[in-house]
């Protein structure tokens, strides 16, 4: 007579079990946060738009940073390289991607450093100036905070990489990581249509 075929208990799956992951709640959070943040900004932008009494005026002094702008955008596919080769166990290339990330980001920042320095000291143009130049500074600096913010925190696994402390087992930050790069990404190109596009 055949023995009964032995059926093994499945694991019962627990409430705990179907809730997401902290790490993603809290970005998720974050980026609803600054999504309102970001929004009054735009509309305070938008709404004083031609109500400078004095100039200059953005017409006269903006030009579109389409370098900075194909180098930030360019970083949300590098940074999404450097995931996947994360996931593969490859840390060199994880390590490779993840620099330039970082490098772009840098050159975005850097980009905006040379535009206000050109703004405040060839055009005269600073936070003081007139609503224009109030508006201006209070968006895009509010933007520059946050890739600085994020260029840190990368700069922080960057160096954990190169100490031999990043492996498949920080997958999950390093991926909750890229999701505030790409948010950073995705409000830039709000910003730029707002100041570079509409507000011109």
């Amino acid at each position: 007579m055949a023995a009964a075929p032995t059926v093994m208990p499945t694991p019962a799956v627990t409430w705990a079990d179907t809730l997401p992951r902290r790490g993603r709640v809290g970005i998720m959070a974050l980026i609803l946060t600054e999504s309102v943040f970001f929004s009054i900004f735009v509309v305070a932008y938008i709404f004083y738009l031609g109500k400078s009494l004095t100039g200059p005026y953005p017409k006269d002094v903006l030009s579109p940073p389409i370098l900075n702008t194909i180098c930030l955008l360019s970083s949300s596919i590098t940074i999404v390289l450097a995931i996947r080769a994360l996931r593969a166990g490859s840390i060199g290339t994880f390590a490779l991607w993840w620099f330039v990330t970082f490098a772009l980001g840098a050159e975005f920042l850097t980009g905006t450093a040379l535009e206000w320095h050109r703004l405040i000291y060839h055009e005269g143009l600073s936070i003081r100036t007139n609503l224009f130049g109030t508006t201006y500074y209070s968006l895009v600096g509010l933007h520059a905070i946050h890739v600085t913010v994020g260029l840190l925190l990368i700069l922080l696994v960057l160096i954990l990489t190169m100490c031999g402390y990043m492996n498949e087992r920080h997958i999950e930050r390093t991926d909750v990581l890229s999701w505030y790069w790409h948010f950073v990404d995705a409000v830039w190109v709000v910003v730029f249509l707002t100041v570079y596009v509409i507000g011109r």
